[in-house]
C-alpha cells in the first residue's frame, strides 16, 4: 500500500478511510431530514443538548457539540433570531450567560428528534444487534485512544 510495509499501518489506514466513509455516508442521510426542518446538525445538537441538560453556556455547548467557541457564537446568534433559544443570565452568577430553549426551540426540538434518532437508526442498520453494541465500545475505546 503507497510504500507502507507495516501491517498494522496497513489496516489502521484501511480502517480510517472505512470509518470516514461510512460517517459520511450515514451523515448525509441524517442531514436531509435537519435540512427540512431548517436546521444544521450543529443546531440540531444545540437545540438537543440544552433540551436534554437544561441551560448551559456556550462554552459547555461548544464542547458538547464539537465546535469553536467563534462558530459557537455564530451558531446560537442564528438560533436566537429564530426564536428557538435566548441568552439569560446564570441566577447564580451574574457574569454568566447561559443559553436556554424558548417554548417555540422546545417545540421544534421535541418534534424533529425522535424523527432524527429513528433516521439515524436506518442508517445504521447495516450494523445491529450486538454488533451495534460492540462497535459502540469499539467506537468509543477508538476515540479515546485518539485523545492520547
Amino acid at each position: 500500500m503507497y510504500g507502507v510495509s507495516d501491517p498494522a499501518t496497513e489496516a489502521a489506514v484501511r480502517a480510517y478511510v472505512k470509518l470516514l466513509r461510512a460517517s459520511h455516508a450515514v451523515q448525509m442521510r441524517v442531514e436531509k431530514l435537519l435540512a427540512e426542518a431548517g436546521l444544521t446538525p450543529t443546531q440540531l445538537g444545540v437545540l438537543e443538548a440544552i433540551l436534554h441538560k437544561g441551560a448551559l453556556s456556550q462554552r459547555v455547548l461548544g464542547r458538547l457539540v464539537l465546535t469553536s467557541a467563534g462558530n459557537m457564537t455564530d451558531v446560537v446568534d442564528k438560533l436566537e433570531r429564530r426564536g428557538l433559544v435566548h441568552r439569560a443570565r446564570s441566577p447564580t452568577d451574574r457574569r454568566a450567560v447561559q443559553v436556554e430553549l424558548t417554548p417555540a426551540g422546545r417545540g421544534l426540538i421535541e418534534a424533529v428528534f425522535p424523527r432524527h434518532a429513528a433516521d439515524i437508526a436506518v442508517a445504521m442498520g447495516g450494523v445491529a444487534g450486538k454488533d451495534l453494541t460492540r462497535l459502540d465500545g469499539l467506537l468509543k475505546r477508538l476515540g479515546l485512544g485518539a485523545q492520547g
